[in-house]
């Protein structure tokens, strides 16, 4: 079996984590499979939304400890591992869909920081959050990157030195996951809103994320600086007119995806 499934259905991609014996962790193996997936969801014109999902009981357990312990691995060992974690992170902000993780069960360590680097979350009520590696001597610094720019410095810190779990309530409150659902109703309401965003044109959803993406870190002036010319570009766009004309006439837009 692949480490990592991809389904097509109509305009939603589901890139499902297919390791359930090992609780979905990310090894080196699964991520690349990632990083093809990702590859090809990327250049699918077809595509406007990504789910990622596990199998088995649990979203993800973080990275897997048999790449972690061992007397011959070297430096050189760990940092192509984390190497390779962070730019399969990175590819999710890069990817022109937007992503949305769907959550079941745990997700821990390099798991809830896959969750932080989505652009949006959904959870069962049963879900649990955390970054417990402290509790084993390997703070979770990775995975507190995305961590802290979703929740905060406060609450990410409350979570990377207790190592607690953070029920799926307590999660939402904090916005690490956007909305909380009953976990018989979690693939309907997760591919509801997958589809309530795919009826939009594909060009306006990846200029928006990109943008969203450069000015979040940018002081304010920068980030007003970067936006109009953003938006003035966004202006002149096949969808923006057609979509601004269908607005003024009542009628539904007739998307071109340009």
């Amino acid at each position: 079996m692949e480490p990592v499934l991809l389904e097509k259905d109509g305009p939603i991609a589901w890139i499902t984590l297919n390791h359930p014996e090992k609780r979905n962790a990310l090894s080196l193996e699964l991520m690349y499979y990632m990083q093809k997936q990702l590859n090809h969801v990327e250049k699918d014109s077809e595509i406007r939304v990504v789910v990622i999902r596990g199998n088995g009981p649990d979203f993800c357990a973080g990275h897997d400890f048999k790449e972690l312990v061992g007397e011959n691995y070297d430096i050189h060992h760990f940092r192509k591992l984390f190497s390779v974690s962070s730019g399969m992170m990175q590819q999710l902000h890069k990817l022109p869909q937007p992503v949305i993780a769907q959550v079941h069960g745990t997700a821990t360590a390099a798991g809830c920081q896959l969750v932080a680097a989505c652009d949006l979350a959904i959870a069962e009520t049963g879900a649990q959050f955390a970054t417990p590696g402290v509790k084993i001597g390997l703070f979770c610094i990775t995975p507190m990157v995305p961590l802290v720019r979703i929740i905060g410095r406060r609450r990410a810190m409350d979570m990377l030195l207790t190592g607690r779990f953070v029920p799926a309530k307590e999660a939402e409150q904090f916005g690490l996951v956007n909305r909380v659902v009953p976990q018989d109703k979690l693939v309907k309401e997760t591919r509801n809103w997958a589809l309530e965003i795919a009826q939009y044109s594909r060009f306006t959803l990846a200029f928006g994320k990109q943008a969203f993406y450069q000015q979040i870190d940018l002081d304010e002036l920068s980030a007003y600086n970067y936006a109009k010319e953003a938006i003035a570009m966004n202006s002149l766009a096949i969808d923006a007119q057609e979509g601004m004309k269908a607005f003024l006439e009542k009628r539904k837009p007739k998307w071109k995806h340009t």
